[in-house]
C-alpha cells in the first residue's frame, strides 16, 4: 500500500560540496554502506566561484593523493553538492579524517545550481595537512594521478629516493604507513604545504 505524501516526516538534507572523490558514486557507496548507512546521495551540479580542486598534502592508505579544496579568486568550478541526511553526513565526517568539515559561506563562495538557484550556505571538507604547491608556489591544481604522482617525483630528489622513479614503484612504497608519513613530511619540509 502506498503512503500518502506527507504521512512521514522528511529528513533534513545538509549540502556538502564534494571537491575529490566524494562525488564519484562508488565512493559514496564504499563509504556509507560499509558502515551500514543507506547509500543513496541526491547530487546536483554546481559552479562554486573561488574553489577550485587542488591536491591535498597527505598520501591515502591505498596509495593515491587525494583532492582537497584551494582558494583561488574568482576561479569559477563546476561540482557536485551531495545532498546528505544526518546520518549519512556523521559516516562521511568519520570517513575522512585528513579534513576538517567546514562551513563555505555563500557571500565568499558562492554556490549556484545549474537550475538558477544560489545556496546560502554549503559544508566542504578542507585537507588538514594544507594543499601542494607547484614549483613556483602557486597552488597545484589536481590532474589524473599517474601525471601527478609523475610530476612530484620529478621534482623532488628526496621524493624519488624514498619511493622509486615511478608512479607504479611510488604507489607500491606507500602502502607502508611510516613511508606515507615520510612523504608528507617531504612535502612539509620542502616548503609545498602551504595551508588552506
Amino acid at each position: 500500500m502506498l503512503e500518502k505524501l506527507g504521512s512521514k516526516p522528511l529528513s533534513v538534507r545538509v549540502p556538502v560540496v564534494a571537491v575529490g572523490s566524494n562525488a564519484a558514486p562508488s565512493q559514496l557507496l564504499r563509504k556509507l554502506a560499509g558502515r551500514s548507512v543507506r547509500p543513496v546521495v541526491p547530487m546536483t551540479l554546481a559552479d562554486v566561484t573561488g574553489i577550485v580542486s587542488g591536491v591535498s598534502a597527505h598520501v591515502s592508505k591505498p596509495g593515491y593523493i587525494p583532492a582537497a579544496p584551494v582558494v583561488i579568486q574568482d576561479a569559477v568550478s563546476r561540482l557536485f553538492v551531495l545532498w546528505l541526511d544526518s546520518v549519512q553526513l556523521r559516516t562521511l565526517d568519520d570517513t575522512e579524517p585528513n579534513y576538517w568539515r567546514r562551513s563555505l559561506p555563500g557571500e565568499s563562495f558562492p554556490v549556484k545550481l545549474v537550475s538558477g538557484v544560489a545556496l546560502p550556505k554549503c559544508f566542504l571538507y578542507v585537507g588538514k595537512h594544507g594543499c601542494l604547491t607547484g614549483t613556483a608556489g602557486q597552488p597545484r591544481r589536481m590532474v589524473d594521478q599517474r601525471t601527478l604522482i609523475q610530476e612530484l617525483l620529478g621534482e623532488s630528489p628526496r621524493l624519488r629516493g624514498l619511493c622509486g622513479e615511478t608512479p607504479d614503484e611510488f604507489v607500491t612504497r606507500v602502502q607502508d604507513p611510516a613511508v606515507r608519513e615520510t612523504v608528507r613530511r617531504i612535502f612539509a619540509a620542502e616548503g609545498r604545504a602551504p595551508a588552506w
